[in-house]
């Protein structure tokens, strides 16, 4: 599938559509409720373009509306039909989409898509036999084989064929990439055909294999407690709270198996165990960046288990990061109320207000969400999170002090609670109590984590250089923080800073520069180098940085730091900061080709 321009709204459509709709009038108009709502162009071209555009834009709404108007206009246009099934799937408008399917496989057989549809439609109506008829000639290609072989599977255990099906995932034994999704299907297979021992070995295989797979961990804990032996299964869910802590799902199958009550498991039929797969398919699009054929993926699923609730999370992650935040929220509303992840679904929903400007909306949503979940620390800082994006940086301390006073005794899940109210207070001039929350937080922070923990070192390290504290255990913290993630711009920032405030500007530029090329269009850095080519005589190239950096959005207290440098350059140059047992820089290894 092709990979087009995203836009962020319809109202930044451009020209291509507007001049279609002077020549065609496709049109929004309002409803009762005072929704913008799209009206067809009046002719097929106008609905055409208009589709066009709007899939470009991924916004499959828009295009389902005018690509159904277009099918209406010109019926036998294959090519229209093909692209008008693409966005009916992509914007889970199921009875359309399984329409175009159904003409377009009878036109063209080996439509791969229609047929793979179609196969997902015959799977959810029990006709297994259609299923798997219709995935023999369904998409080709190495994953593809991955997922009609795995669903084929499926439609054999709706079958109550548990042998078939799994000397079918075993098709796959020659595949090593596809070892997970092969011994987890196994596993979910087995059990559901009532075959527990082979379901136990099959579990443990995908979960030896990858103990920190959220679902993989879900299903094998609840295979475990099914059986009887909570003690297996609380340790299985422990391990990954180890890693990856106080997620609501597990922390929700912990509480439960404590207090003595049963877990379902996670699959138990074959429709769900095909919705299982399609979600797992879409999580992997959704990493690799593949928005269409994620969203595709997801669709499907959800048209076989509607409330599977991380395929809906997952699909609302890709909306946002589509920045369609509307149609995030949407599909974040539809999760179910005892859910887990609901909670962690309405604070997303706040979030996204206010990235849609709608700042009262957020505020209002979260408030009432801290009414309906007093205790709920992860809601208290939600809103923390809120204030603090707007810069009330007092008020989002006092926030996150609420929250941390609901935690009691601080769990390494709450590292980022001490990291966002230490960084509050710093921006709020309250230096102490944010060098000991940053501290705290450090000491929180999984090893696991390692993000996390450079992001940590590099605020709390960057803090001290920029007060000029604390020289040799920030040089030593930076270093460590670029090792842990080599590709973070901020952090090489931080680390070539530090080499300025020695007096080290050689090296400084070097880091610099590093920090530039991974984010360009960030302020603080442009700021830095321009400094740094000041003090090594490229004066020319430090104003143009500079330049740069006033034109990035600085804050108003750098801004006019920058147009004064702009204007008159720096001042004497400064006393280095001294700084022991700091090394000197070693040569950079040789690039090879495409380095």
């Amino acid at each position: 599938m092709p990979t087009l321009k995203i836009l962020k709204s319809r109202k930044g459509l451009p020209a291509l559509l507007m001049a279609a709709s002077l020549l065609t009038a496709p049109a929004a108009v309002a409803n009762a409720a005072g929704d913008e709502v799209l009206q067809p162009a009046l002719s097929l071209e106008g609905n055409f373009l208009s589709a066009y555009v709007a899939g470009s834009a991924r916004d499959t709404e828009a295009a389902t509306v005018f690509f159904r108007q277009a099918i209406q206009e010109d019926p036998r246009n294959q090519e229209l039909l093909e692209r008008a099934f693409v966005a009916f799937l992509a914007n889970g408008s199921m009875p359309d989409a399984i329409r175009a399917a159904e003409r377009l496989s009878g036109q063209d057989g080996s439509n791969n898509l229609a047929q793979f549809a179609l196969s997902v439609r015959a799977i959810k109506n029990q006709k297994y036999a259609d299923a798997r008829t219709r995935l023999s000639k369904s998409i080709r290609g190495r994953q593809a084989d991955l997922t009609a072989t795995l669903l084929s599977a499926w439609t054999h255990a709706g079958s109550k064929d548990g042998k078939q099906a799994l000397a079918t995932v075993d098709r796959l034994k020659n595949e090593r990439a596809f070892d997970q999704f092969r011994e987890y299907h196994a596993a979910l297979i087995a059990d559901v055909t009532g075959n527990p021992a082979e379901a136990e070995k099959r579990f443990k295989a995908a979960y030896e294999g990858e103990r920190n797979t959220l679902q993989v961990v879900d299903a094998y804990g609840r295979f475990l407690a099914k059986r009887g032996r909570k003690d297996e299964a609380l340790k299985v869910y422990k391990a990954f709270d180890e890693v990856a802590p106080r997620h609501p799902i597990v922390r929700t199958a912990m509480k439960t198996l404590e207090e003595g009550k049963p877990l379902m498991p996670l699959v138990t039929n074959a429709q769900e165990g095909a919705a299982e797969l399609l979600y797992g398919l879409g999580v992997v699009g959704n990493t690799q960046g593949d928005e269409l054929t994620a969203i595709i993926y997801l669709r499907l699923g959800l048209d076989l288990k509607p409330d599977h609730a991380l395929a809906l999370v997952t699909l609302g992650d890709v909306y946002e990061r589509l920045k369609q935040y509307d149609k995030a929220n949407a599909i974040f509303a539809r999760i179910p109320k005892d859910s887990p992840v609901r909670t962690s679904a309405d604070i997303s929903i706040g979030h996204n207000f206010e990235l849609m400007g709608q700042s009262e909306d957020a505020i209002a949503h979260l408030e009432k969400l801290m009414k309906e979940n007093p205790d709920d620390v992860d809601v208290v800082m939600a809103l923390g999170n809120v204030q603090r994006s707007r810069k009330k940086f007092a008020e989002a301390a006092e926030t996150y002090d609420k929250a941390i006073k609901l935690i009691g005794q601080p769990e390494r899940g709450h590292w980022i609670l001490f990291f966002y109210r230490g960084t509050s207070y710093e921006r709020a001039k309250q230096w102490d109590k944010a060098e000991a929350d940053l501290k705290k937080a450090m000491e929180l922070a999984p090893e696991g984590l390692t993000a996390a923990r450079a992001q940590v070192m590099n605020y709390l390290a960057y803090s001290w250089v920029d007060q000029n504290m604390n020289i040799d255990e920030a040089f030593k913290m930076l270093t460590k923080a670029v090792e842990l993630a080599p590709r973070d711009g901020m952090i090489i920032d931080s680390l070539g800073w530090a080499y300025y405030r020695m007096g080290r500007y050689e090296d400084a530029v070097r880091e610099l520069e590093k920090a530039v090329e991974l984010k360009p269009g960030d302020a603080t850095i442009n700021d830095h180098l321009g400094d740094a080519y000041w003090r090594i005589g490229r004066k020319l190239e430090a104003k143009f940085q500079w330049d740069h950096a006033k034109n990035s959005d600085p804050e108003h207290e750098e801004l006019v730091k920058i147009l004064k440098k702009i204007d008159n350059g720096l001042e004497e140059e400064p006393k280095p900061t001294a700084a022991e047992n700091v090394p000197a820089p070693q040569p950079e290894a040789p690039k090879q080709n495409g380095g």
